[in-house]
């Protein structure tokens, strides 16, 4: 009885952090890009720093009127969302944000091939709502989505692959349980390759080509209105606390402090986290839309060749010291 209390206690924490810090990402966006490109609207909303915006967006997309087309395949339509949503969630349980087992929702033995698996399906959202509204420019953008999933999938998959060399485990514990900052050095060009190869699969900018709107209006979204599309967004906003946390657990040593200082435990996932969504919401406002065939060569001429050079050198680095 203990036990599924326990369980159950966790599992509320988890939704209650999946549902606030990707509201907070979001938030937090619109004061950064604010600042940085000068645009006062996100200033005003409810006074002191215009703190209520983010309210005010949740407001405006309840009260948008929920449209489906009608030569739209209805079912699949309606679904689409959800299906790009949730899997976040399911990640979110598996990550350890603190020492012990009891700092992660469930523990799974191979966690590294879990998280990739279930990120995979949440991509699936956007094929989903391109293919099923019946809109030529959504179904381009549904195109360019799996073009970029097909592109980034394998970099992100050997890079992490070059972590779970490096600490014997392809468990996300065993990973934080064998971390060493001494890692850092050889391991940094996979935790690059990763993190970029992780923003294009969100499509996030400058890898947003498939909801390009100067081109195809607004890809495979162009369709959905009120809180259907608020929850793309939402999904948006999750995938970027996911694939921080991600990156902090792989590469960054999670809860492990530097120097030793270990006493912070999850906050010190937290404070890591943050900084790199800040990262992903400067990159946005500082380089503009990559083309295409400049998407499809950095994928392949690029971040392919360094994450296979990044697992040459684990392996070098491993006999070597063993």
């Amino acid at each position: 009885m203990n036990d599924a209390l326990d369980v159950a206690l966790r599992l509320a924490i988890i939704f209650g952090v999946f549902l606030v810090a990707p509201l907070l990402v979001g938030q937090t966006e619109h004061k950064v890009m604010a600042h940085m490109q000068g645009r006062l609207g996100p200033m005003y909303a409810g006074g002191f720093h215009g703190w209520a915006q983010l309210v005010a967006d949740g407001v405006k997309f309840a009260q948008k009127e929920d449209v489906v087309p009608a030569a739209a395949d209805r079912r699949v339509f309606q679904l689409a969302p959800a299906v790009a949503l949730l899997p976040y969630l399911l990640v979110l349980a598996v990550i350890p944000v603190g020492p012990g087992d009891g700092a992660v929702v469930q523990v799974i033995d191979a966690g590294i091939f879990f998280v990739l698996a279930v990120m995979g399906i949440g991509v699936l959202g956007s094929l989903m709502a391109g293919w099923a509204s019946a809109n030529k420019f959504s179904l381009l953008g549904g195109l360019r989505t799996a073009a970029q999933l097909l592109s980034y999938e394998l970099p992100m998959l050997l890079t992490a692959a070059s972590v779970a060399m490096a600490a014997g485990t392809v468990s996300l514990t065993g990973i934080l349980d064998a971390f060493e900052w001494w890692w850092l050095p050889w391991q940094i060009v996979g935790a690059l390759v990763f993190f970029v190869a992780g923003l294009a699969e969100l499509q996030r900018p400058p890898f947003d080509m498939p909801v390009a709107d100067s081109e195809i209006i607004f890809g495979a979204y162009t369709e959905y209105t009120g809180l259907r599309f608020a929850l793309f967004l939402l999904a948006e906003y999750a995938g970027i606390v996911i694939l921080c946390a991600l990156t902090t657990v792989l590469f960054l040593g999670g809860w492990h402090g530097p120097f030793g200082a270990d006493g912070l435990g999850w906050l010190w996932t937290l404070l890591k986290t943050a900084l790199l969504a800040f990262v992903v919401i400067w990159l946005r406002v500082s380089y503009p839309r990559l083309r295409e065939d400049q998407l499809q060569k950095l994928a392949w001429t690029t971040l392919v060749p360094l994450a296979l050079a990044q697992i040459a050198l684990t392996g070098i680095v491993k006999v070597a010291i063993n």
